[in-house]
């Protein structure tokens, strides 16, 4: 069976992308949760990551002696490894495009990751309205976001960025997370593609168990003094 190692549900953006791909998609699989903690290098985190993937980073994906790690790598290691469950899209031009915005996500929107950090459990929609006043690299990582989703959702038709669920959409999930923890503004078209993505089975479950958590990291939490 898969094993996948990640780090916590409440604050791991990267972790959640591979974890919701699998779960969506029913592929069964191991999940080992390294709790965040001080990243130093002799730290507990480390040490057990570090054993797992020599980036000392999650997620991780093993199978077998295989190690796989980058979420892109993982993506594209289980869609190979289950093409039965269509997890790209299965025309070319749009798997293609598929990969060119999963592919954005991961070098792109730097300011939305820098100042609105994952965190599903939190509610600050105060420090949105900042944000959202101050920074102007952030209204337009969310321009660019609305651009791209009302694009794809009119020419698939939704419900998801490309017609049916795909690694897009698990790769887009905690930008969802982020939108609306941060309540930034965004369309009613955007706002219900976002309720949709919520909805999936796979993006609840992870939901569920970060509320669940209820484990507070001041490091990961910077508009927080506590739960």
């Amino acid at each position: 069976m898969l094993k996948l190692y990640i780090g916590n549900k409440n604050y791991s953006s990267w972790s959640m992308r591979p974890w919701v791909t699998l779960k969506q998609a029913g592929i069964p699989f191991e999940e080992v949760k390294v709790r965040f903690d001080s990243f130093d290098a002799d730290s507990e985190f480390k040490r057990v990551i570090g054993k797992v993937n020599p980036v000392g980073k999650v997620p991780v994906l093993v199978d077998g002696d295989l190690v796989v790690w980058d979420t892109l790598a993982i993506a594209e290691y289980v869609a190979e490894k289950f093409p039965d469950k269509q997890l790209w899209p299965a025309d070319a031009k749009a798997r293609a495009r598929a990969r060119s915005i999963c592919a954005e996500m991961h070098t792109g929107f730097s300011a939305l990751r820098n100042h609105c950090g994952m965190n599903i459990e939190a509610s600050l929609g105060d420090t949105g309205q900042l944000i959202w006043r101050d920074q102007p690299a952030v209204r337009a990582d969310v321009a660019r976001l609305q651009d791209m989703w009302s694009a794809l959702l009119a020419e698939h038709g939704g419900p998801m960025l490309f017609g049916g669920f795909s690694i897009a959409d698990a790769y887009f999930a905690p930008v969802c997370t982020r939108l609306k923890t941060y309540a930034l503004p965004v369309s009613e078209e955007i706002s219900a593609y976002i309720d949709r993505v919520y909805a999936l089975p796979g993006v609840k479950a992870w939901v569920d168990d970060a509320l669940a958590e209820k484990d507070f990291l001041a490091f990961e939490d910077p508009y927080r003094l506590g739960r």
